[in-house]
């Protein structure tokens, strides 16, 4: 297999990881995480989304989170917005990028945006013309890449079809979504040579969910054909909304042990980001899924 040298890992736990927490966490406390991922070596973070609250009550303060964060410089601090209105808030709250979003199945999509994926389209390009005016980067998101909750199997031409619209908008980079954890390596393989056809690999990145623990596998699925850009969440915390028993994404610090073991470089200090883990872990208040959480606080089983 081929491994690249370098890899960027895309840390999105302040956003993805918290959007599906019946518990409210306090600003102060995401504040909190922010800065502490911030002194890692992570050169990315979402940190929150301009979602309205009521819809995702999770992240309603992400104006005074973004507000609050010690800006480190290096790093890109990224939201997620869904239309105009969000689009609003991110650029009072000053952010460095904002990232788009959309399904690849029309019901996962309909169920997520409350819209179709023809008519979201249109609301994802004013957001992406009038962030790019404003001076920022966009980023896209296609969700259920690699199998939908309601679908199944998600034809590879609908993924085609709406990655080349995202990409016609100006985003510059397309993370696609294992957004239920169902992928596999052989599939991702496939998905990912049809892709790599129609795109360079430099602009495509993954996110994958660990909800049947193959997201390391399909990692390195992905490795081997180029792909250096991949999503984590620290601690694994996380899960979907809308896609009933999704787990959380791949734990950003179980993938900086394998890159890192493997010498594969990040740029990221292993022994800060598994503090950082450990933070939210104990303001979560419960057991996260992260393997690495498990080894270093001595609760792996023998």
């Amino acid at each position: 297999m081929k491994w690249p040298q370098a890899v960027t890992l895309k840390e999105v736990g302040p956003r993805d990881g918290l959007q599906n927490e019946q518990q409210f966490l306090e600003t102060e406390h995401k504040v909190a995480w922010i800065n502490a991922l911030s002194q890692t070596g992570l050169t990315y973070v979402e940190i929150t989304s301009f979602v309205h609250p009521r819809w995702m009550p999770a992240l309603s303060d992400g104006e005074s989170v973004a507000k609050q964060i010690v800006r480190v410089p290096g790093v890109t601090y990224a939201a997620l917005v869904p239309n105009r209105r969000g689009l609003v808030r991110a650029l009072s709250a000053d952010v460095d990028e904002v990232a788009v979003f959309m399904s690849a199945s029309e019901t996962h999509n309909r169920k997520n945006i409350n819209k179709s994926c023809a008519d979201t389209l249109p609301i994802l390009r004013e957001v992406v013309r009038e962030a790019t005016q404003a001076g920022k980067r966009v980023r896209g998101y296609l969700s259920t890449v690699f199998g939908c909750p309601y679908e199944g199997e998600v034809a590879h031409r609908d993924v085609l079809r709406l990655a080349d619209a995202l990409f016609e908008m100006g985003v510059y980079e397309v993370s696609f979504g294992d957004t239920i954890g169902v992928a596999n390596p052989r599939q991702v393989q496939i998905v990912l040579s049809e892709l790599l056809s129609y795109y360079p690999a430099e602009k495509l990145a993954l996110h994958f969910h660990d909800t049947r623990g193959t997201a390391i596998a399909n990692v390195l699925a992905a490795l081997d054909l180029g792909i250096t850009v991949f999503d984590g969440s620290v601690g694994g915390l996380g899960g979907c909304p809308y896609a009933p028993g999704a787990s959380g994404n791949i734990a950003t610090d179980d993938l900086l042990y394998m890159l890192a073991e493997m010498g594969i470089s990040t740029g990221i200090d292993r022994d800060k980001l598994h503090e950082a883990a450990r933070f939210i872990q104990e303001k979560i208040g419960r057991q996260l899924p992260s393997h690495q959480l498990r080894a270093l606080s001595g609760t792996m089983s023998k």
